[in-house]
């Protein structure tokens, strides 16, 4: 497959590619190197059809606490307009895009914090198992920014329902595995030293199956959850994101 990434350990298992957060000192929080090199991974995947099913993980104690909070700092000192994290943006929307519209089946692995972004990588995924001590939260409000990650927002809707991600969103309240499941956040929740094993239980079936069945399905469920959008209004959450990053700075310089 691939190898010498940095923040990245891919790991290929004949048509099941194994590809692991590596930054457990920042709790693999996503950065600018993590989105690049995601992105190269899944471009990758797109023209390997053997490959039948990714499986997304984090290594050391959480899968993803987040977007990297000291490169957007870093970011703005450099350039107050917010242009470095509309580039961040833009690069978080397509990560997330190449995730659900890849023809392999997404399998997300989850386990301790999943936080922010991190959320929304793992809902991009198709299929998600949480280990039993998950523990979930969307901090945006709480920081001071909007919901402008990756397009999360309407995923998340169109996942958990609208009144429940009101009240997440708005309160920035932990909620663990069981919630989580509750709301299609997880398809399914296990005792930790299980999580392999109820991942394996998705992949030895998803390899068996027709690559063009499989294909088929994605695009059509693909298409039918984006039929009620009459504009894709996340096309802006990269501008969004910058924007209130941007004048937040200002603000307190000020």
């Amino acid at each position: 497959m691939i190898e010498d990434f940095k923040s990245l350990v891919v790991r290929n298992e004949g048509p099941v590619l194994m590809v692991q957060l590596n930054s457990p000192e920042t709790g693999n929080a996503l950065s600018e190197m993590v989105l690049d090199e995601l992105l190269t991974v899944l471009g990758v995947v797109s023209q390997q059809p053997g490959i039948r099913v990714v499986i997304l993980s984090g290594a050391g104690d959480d899968f993803c606490l987040g977007a990297d909070r000291r490169e957007f700092a870093e970011s703005l000192a450099a350039d107050p307009t917010g242009r470095g994290l509309r580039v961040l943006g833009t690069k978080a929307r397509q990560v997330c895009d190449a995730l659900a519209t890849t023809e392999a089946v997404t399998v997300a692995r989850l386990h301790g914090g999943v936080i922010g972004a991190g959320i929304g990588l793992a809902l991009f995924c198709d299929l998600r198992a949480g280990a039993d001590n998950c523990r979930f939260r969307l901090p945006e409000s709480a920081l001071g920014v909007p919901p402008a990650w990756g397009g999360v927002l309407p995923r998340l809707i169109h996942e958990a329902g609208a009144a429940r991600v009101r009240e997440l969103i708005l309160t920035a309240s932990n909620f663990d595995a069981a919630t989580a499941r509750e709301l299609s956040i997880l398809h399914t929740v296990v005792p930790e030293d299980e999580l392999d094993a109820a991942v394996a239980r998705w992949t030895r079936p998803l390899v068996r199956r027709s690559p063009s069945a499989l294909r088929t399905a994605k695009v059509m469920m693909n298409a039918y959850g984006n039929a009620h959008r009459l504009a894709d209004a996340t096309l802006f959450d990269a501008e969004l994101l910058s924007s209130a990053l941007s004048l937040g700075q200002q603000a307190r310089q000020g």
